[in-house]
């Protein structure tokens, strides 16, 4: 049964449901241009518009350099964001992605400096011109140019608002290390080592100087590790599935999802509709 904070949250969130929905325009517009959202079903499209409107209800919104910010770019946003939690965010009842609210869009890459420590102590000052940045409960900052719907090919893996928004599922624990809360029945010692396994076989192909399967950014560190295989498990699954399949099974079990399935599905129709 629930507890009474179960029930009025649940209130809560069909009253806001029913009172503030998405757009239909607005909606079709996003799931029509947004890759990362083909193949899923009705059943699907239908939880995840409830949570992007969650999201885009909880999260405050802000446009630099004179980037307006409307509900195109709301939604885009938090669809994508949303697909990774579309599976898994009824343990957060009705808050999305908990303990933090904004969210700054640049309209390019933006210059960011850190301040980092070296093995003898040294702190030195990095510089880089970045796509997106996460921290454990500060704001999600992201280059609207690179977050924007096909700002990038499906071959490329590559999708900053999955990347990002895995870091904030990974700081849920406190800290960045590449293993987010796991579910019940999971063990932190098979995803340790099926991580850490492939994690060394990456950074040896690196080394070595050979091609390597995806983006070689995944070696920097754990945390950007399981970033990356998230960007790979939602956009090019078979290609995670057939150079690490034990990765594959554990994100599938993390995001209780099976991305491979659903580009057989786009495939399949895409072959009828052709035949």
């Amino acid at each position: 049964m629930y507890s009474l904070s179960r029930r009025i949250a649940a209130w809560r969130r069909n009253r806001l449901l029913n009172r503030d929905p998405l757009t239909d325009d607005i909606w079709q517009r996003v799931i029509q241009k947004v890759y990362v959202l083909k193949g899923l079903s009705s059943e699907e499209l239908a939880q995840l518009r409830e949570l992007t409107t969650l999201f885009v209800h909880q999260k405050k919104f802000y446009g630099t350099y004179e980037l307006e910010i409307d509900d195109y770019i709301r939604v885009a946003v938090g669809a994508q964001a949303c697909l990774l939690v579309l599976n898994i965010s009824p343990e957060w009842d009705l808050h999305i992605f908990p303990g933090w609210v904004s969210i700054i869009l640049y309209p390019g890459p933006f210059v960011a400096r850190h301040n980092f420590r070296d093995g003898i102590g040294v702190v030195h000052e990095q510089i880089a011109a970045l796509e997106g940045e996460a921290s454990a409960h500060g704001p999600v900052v992201l280059s609207w140019h690179d977050a924007r719907p096909g700002a990038s090919l499906p071959r490329e893996g590559r999708n900053v608002v999955l990347h990002e928004f895995a870091h904030k599922l990974d700081f849920l624990t406190g800290v960045s290390n590449g293993c987010p809360p796991l579910h019940k029945g999971m063990s932190v010692k098979d995803w340790s080592n099926t991580f850490q396994k492939a994690f060394d076989h990456l950074n040896h192909l690196i080394e070595l100087h050979h091609p390597t399967p995806f983006n070689p950014y995944a070696g920097t560190n754990p945390a950007e590790f399981f970033a990356v295989m998230t960007e790979e498990f939602f956009i090019v699954p078979h290609r995670l599935k057939d150079v690490y399949p034990g990765v594959y099974e554990q994100m599938s079990l993390y995001y209780q999802q099976d991305p491979a399935s659903r580009r057989r599905r786009v495939s399949h129709i895409k072959k009828r509709f052709r035949g």
